[in-house]
């Protein structure tokens, strides 16, 4: 069943996720697009019955004020404008409308449906992958973190034994969690799984590289490299399946929105790619796909699993990559996660992981002077990634993580807790 969509148009909003987000809590599909889009491209979406035009703050770009395109008012669709003072729209807001507003405006003028659900998402993607794929077969990064792992089970609903999925290990994972993937994804769930142990081709790559930015890109070209070479081992593999999702888009900037940072299945894809993509959660925040992975039957435990970015390790470990350091933080993560289950906060956490930077401080060891690297601890809550608050823990649960770390981890004197919300920070530090 085709859902009913209300075009969110970015005229230089900071909020145009909070206003997509606001018509999807309605039972309405939503999409953001720019500013620029033409009639052409509006008439060529699915099931466009109204359009929000939002602006704001970043309505100049390059000294010059974002329009829309004047055609765009003769369509016929309903509109309203937010915070727009070029807007020929007959009803203007100054900020988002409050939800029973936005309900009559979706509802009484708009006509849509309240048709958008998991079930219908899932029906209308599966139809679309195996409309885009054919008898194709489809390569997937499978690193067993919940996007992939929910696109996984969505392309195996699609297209069956046309998927290979492939696991790399490129030295920046978690303490045990190659093998776990292994074990979950080839001996439970008999996925066709390729396993590739590429530490030292990747830790090679990233040899004296200190940019965060240089870092992602590196992981995420040399990723598309490593599945290139797996792919020319099979017959017919003309697709890359990826789990990118909305925020990984919206934060790799925008016409009217500078860039937070690249996420290496956005930014850091090479020009010559050799796939096509097939990206099924590309529209969703995080809470969707946790949705999508429930409504699809993945276990509760893969579904509500500890978010991993894609370069991994690699973005906790901050600066210029060193092994002492990166196996600082792995040991450091896996005791923060144990302790965390113990105290039950694995269940009310929503992300937890520690970072080393690449400076040391002088301490004190074994009554003689040290001079090594501190351990930070990050907790945060989120709904959609997009913003996020700073999980309070008790202090006997922080005393206790502590004096593990400084007891088991090498090369570590400190440990420090991480207070900063997003904004104005992001969930990662790098």
């Amino acid at each position: 069943m085709k859902q009913d969509m209300i075009v969110i148009l970015d005229l230089g909003s900071t909020e145009n996720t909070v206003a997509a987000r606001a018509v999807r809590e309605l039972g309405v599909y939503s999409e953001i697009h720019p500013h620029d889009i033409t009639a052409e491209e509006l008439k060529a979406l699915d099931n466009v019955k109204g359009i929000i035009l939002n602006g704001g703050e970043n309505r100049m770009v390059d000294g010059a004020a974002v329009e829309v395109r004047p055609e765009l008012y003769d369509l016929g669709y309903p509109m309203i404008s937010v915070d727009y003072p070029s807007s020929r729209c007959e009803k203007q807001y100054d900020k988002l409308p409050d939800q029973e507003t936005l309900k009559k405006f979706v509802f009484d003028e708009c006509k849509a449906e309240a048709n958008w659900n998991m079930k219908n998402f899932i029906a209308d993607q599966v139809e679309l992958i195996r409309k885009q794929v054919g008898d194709k077969k489809v390569l997937l990064a499978l690193s067993g973190g919940v996007d992939s792992s929910v696109v996984a089970a969505m392309l195996i609903k699609a297209i069956g034994s046309q998927l290979v999925c492939v696991h790399v290990n490129h030295g920046l994972m978690r303490k045990n969690e190659s093998e776990s993937v292994v074990q979950v994804f080839r001996d439970q769930l008999h996925a066709n799984l390729v396993y590739v142990d590429a530490t030292e081709r990747f830790l090679g790559k990233l040899e004296n590289v200190a940019d965060p930015e240089q870092k992602r890109k590196i992981i995420g070209s040399e990723f598309i490299r490593v599945f290139e070479e797996e792919a020319r081992k099979l017959e017919g593999i003309d697709f890359l399946g990826q789990g990118t999702i909305y925020p990984d888009i919206i934060e790799s900037g925008t016409k009217t929105a500078k860039m937070v940072k690249s996420h290496h299945n956005v930014g850091g894809l090479p020009e010559d790619l050799q796939f096509d993509l097939v990206e099924p959660l590309k529209q969703l925040f995080k809470d969707e796909v946790r949705a999508c992975g429930v409504e699809l039957g993945l276990p509760h435990d893969m579904v509500y699993r500890q978010p991993f970015p894609g370069p991994g390790l690699g973005v906790r470990c901050l600066g210029a990559i060193t092994r002492d350091r990166l196996e600082a933080v792995r040991e450091s993560d896996a005791i923060l996660r144990e302790e965390f289950a113990k105290a039950g906060l694995d269940k009310k956490v929503w992300q937890y992981f520690t970072i080393v930077p690449d400076f040391k401080s002088v301490g004190v060891k074994d009554n003689a002077r040290c001079y090594e690297y501190p351990v930070i601890i990050r907790a945060v809550n989120t709904i959609d990634a997009m913003t996020a608050s700073i999980e309070q823990i008790e202090w006997p649960v922080l005393l206790k993580i502590t004096d593990r770390i400084l007891k088991e981890v090498k090369n570590v004197n400190r440990v420090c807790y991480d207070m900063s919300p997003k904004p104005c920070a992001t969930i990662e530090w790098e």
